[in-house]
């Protein structure tokens, strides 16, 4: 991927909208793909062909988001915000700012847990006994480390390099988010593909959605399988994949076009479908 705020952070993006850049999406995505006012739907893209097309322009496509009003305005509302701030708590404590924050960071879908996400990013990533290191969300430890609020203060993310890194990581998800609105699975997979090479365990996939999301699509795992032990879940991957495959870039490549694919067919399945009142109204007509 083109930007990372720290190494070993998950690219999870895709848990939720983003607020800040919902109204301008439609334009963005009709201007980078011709989607939206040509009635292409997500369901008829190739969806290989749209990889390798995100992967060619996605440095141009991130500076087009950045340039999107909405998105432009947050971050400069996040910059003027860490620049003004007097302490961590009283930084965390405006909205845009733990939007920017946790976006860059692969936690937006943390961001409707406000209180929880200012408790652990203000906790000591040092003390084996604080809230960061209580969860078992792995995503979180690094990012808290990163900046480090609980000894370092404001000395980090207000360093000129840091605000701007967090400013294109924000730009970068924002980005990310709008590419499942023509491609199912697209942003994830351009994710796993930059980040397969390290794996290497079952229970690395378990802990980060990307992956999990992308092996077990791949491989045709129902979703349900997170209500099993365990024991079992990594039953159910270890006993399909070989996670040393991984290493193989051509293995990669192919592992990402079949979850793509898998993606796509369930997407035409969904807009497929009848709806409730459509059988209704059919089985009106089956009546004799």
């Amino acid at each position: 991927m083109g930007t990372s705020i720290t190494s070993g952070i998950d690219y999870t993006a895709l848990f939720a909208p983003l607020a800040s850049s919902s109204g301008g999406t439609g334009s963005l995505l009709s201007t980078l793909y011709g989607y939206g006012s040509s009635g292409v739907s997500a369901s008829q893209t190739n969806p290989v062909a749209a990889l390798d097309q995100a992967e060619q322009n996605q440095a141009k496509d991130i500076a087009m988001t950045a340039a999107e009003p909405q998105v432009a305005r947050a971050i400069s509302t996040f910059t003027t915000a860490v620049q003004k701030a007097t302490s961590p708590a009283q930084l965390l404590s405006n909205p845009t700012v733990m939007q920017v924050l946790l976006t860059a960071n692969g936690l937006s879908d943390q961001i409707p847990y406000t209180a929880l996400a200012t408790k652990t990013l203000l906790s000591n990533p040092s003390d084996p006994n604080s809230l960061v290191n209580q969860l078992t969300d792995s995503r979180w430890l690094p990012v808290v480390q990163t900046y480090n609020f609980a000894t370092q203060g404001l000395s980090v993310i207000q360093n000129p390099s840091v605000i701007s890194t967090i400013a294109n990581g924000y730009a970068e998800y924002t980005w990310l988010a709008s590419l499942d609105q023509v491609t199912p699975g697209l942003a994830n997979a351009l994710t796993f593909r930059s980040e397969a090479s390290s794996i290497t365990s079952v229970d690395q996939i378990l802990g980060n959605q990307v992956m999990f999301q992308v092996v077990t699509g791949a491989l045709g795992i129902p979703e349900q399988i997170v209500f099993q032990p365990l024991a079992a879940q990594q039953q159910a991957i270890s006993s399909r994949l070989d996670i040393s495959q991984f290493r193989n870039p051509k293995f990669v490549e192919s592992f990402v076009q079949r979850y793509l694919i898998a993606q796509q067919a369930s997407a035409t399945a969904s807009n497929t479908s009848p709806s409730l009142s459509a059988l209704a109204v059919q089985a009106q007509g089956l009546v004799a």
